[in-house]
């Protein structure tokens, strides 16, 4: 990777890990509302009173005794994903396409029996995929049917939208694309591509992986330049909600768009990465200190994306 100095970096508007725990996430975040995004089940609810959809919720699962339900209630699913509520960074999370007589068939295609996956519920409730090893609650959701448009661009997992919002207001977004290397996860660190999206349109722009331009999906072997976002006003729109809902002045807001339901809200992160600076090209910086500059009244969730789309389009 080649070596930029710190001097381009500040000319570039990027915001370091330290100015972001520091002005955004400790000045912005109180800490109270962290319980909200940390806890799956408690976002799902929440922002639900605000209009945000999200995958059906088809069963909790807090107590042991309750996984002898799950094999009842998944009788006739065809798919669904299984979520700790207060996991991180995608672990826990198992995801079911299909059936094939008494067996499920995960993302990755292996075939597994109910009995391992009330052992993964066992699992979740004893809080091995939670924060600090806490005892968690499970969740099952429905199965999200990625847009195919979008999908075909990504290999195995559902891709994903990062939209980071800071006081309500969208500042930037990027699509994340599942690839061998990130094992169908949407994850950066572990090598899923960051596409970078004009804010204005919902358009690629750029496209990185383990931080190098890429011009090319490495599995799909697709071009990533001329990718459009559906119902991308819709989507900001929603980031914006968020929030209301949450009262967090720093976020990252993971949005699926579902082939039948349209766009979705995954989960929300009060600490977002930087990545996605690499993948826009560009720095945080000038557009969060650009709404904090703002002498405005009260704008709704409407207004507020509308105004992130005039201001920071793309040329």
């Amino acid at each position: 990777m080649e070596w930029i100095s710190p001097r381009r970096l500040k000319r570039l508007g990027m915001l370091n890990m330290n100015r972001r725990n520091v002005d955004y996430i400790a000045r912005y975040n109180e800490r109270s509302s962290y319980p909200l995004v940390d806890n799956k089940l408690k976002t799902k609810l929440v922002v639900a009173e605000y209009g945000v959809k999200t995958p059906r919720l088809l069963q909790i699962v807090r107590e042991q005794h309750e996984i002898s339900h799950f094999r009842e209630m998944a009788e006739d699913l065809e798919g669904f994903a299984i979520k700790p509520a207060k996991g991180s960074g995608g672990k826990g999370i198992t995801v079911i396409t299909g059936r094939d007589g008494d067996e499920y068939i995960k993302a990755s295609g292996a075939r597994v029996d109910a009995a391992y996956l009330e052992r993964h519920l066992t699992n979740i409730l004893a809080g091995l995929y939670s924060l600090a090893g806490a005892p968690d609650v499970a969740i099952v959701e429905s199965l999200v049917q990625s847009d195919p448009d979008l999908a075909r661009y990504s290999h195995q997992g559902v891709p994903d939208i990062r939209i980071v919002v800071f006081q309500g207001y969208p500042v930037m977004a990027m699509l994340r694309l599942a690839t061998t290397a990130s094992d169908g996860k949407a994850n950066l660190h572990q090598g899923a591509v960051g596409v970078g999206l004009d804010i204005g349109s919902g358009r690629s722009l750029n496209a990185v992986q383990f931080n190098r331009p890429i011009t090319l999906h490495p599995d799909t072997g697709l071009a990533l330049e001329n990718i459009q976002i559906k119902a991308w006003n819709e989507m900001l729109e929603m980031a914006s909600r968020c929030y209301e809902a949450t009262g967090l002045g720093y976020m990252g807001v993971d949005l699926v768009v579902d082939a039948n339901e349209g766009p979705l809200l995954l989960e929300l992160n009060a600490r977002p990465g930087l990545a996605i600076q690499m993948a826009n090209g560009c720095g945080l910086l000038p557009r969060l200190r650009a709404i904090e500059s703002l002498k405005r009244p009260h704008f709704s969730p409407g207004e507020r994306a509308q105004f992130a789309m005039e201001t920071f389009a793309s040329p």
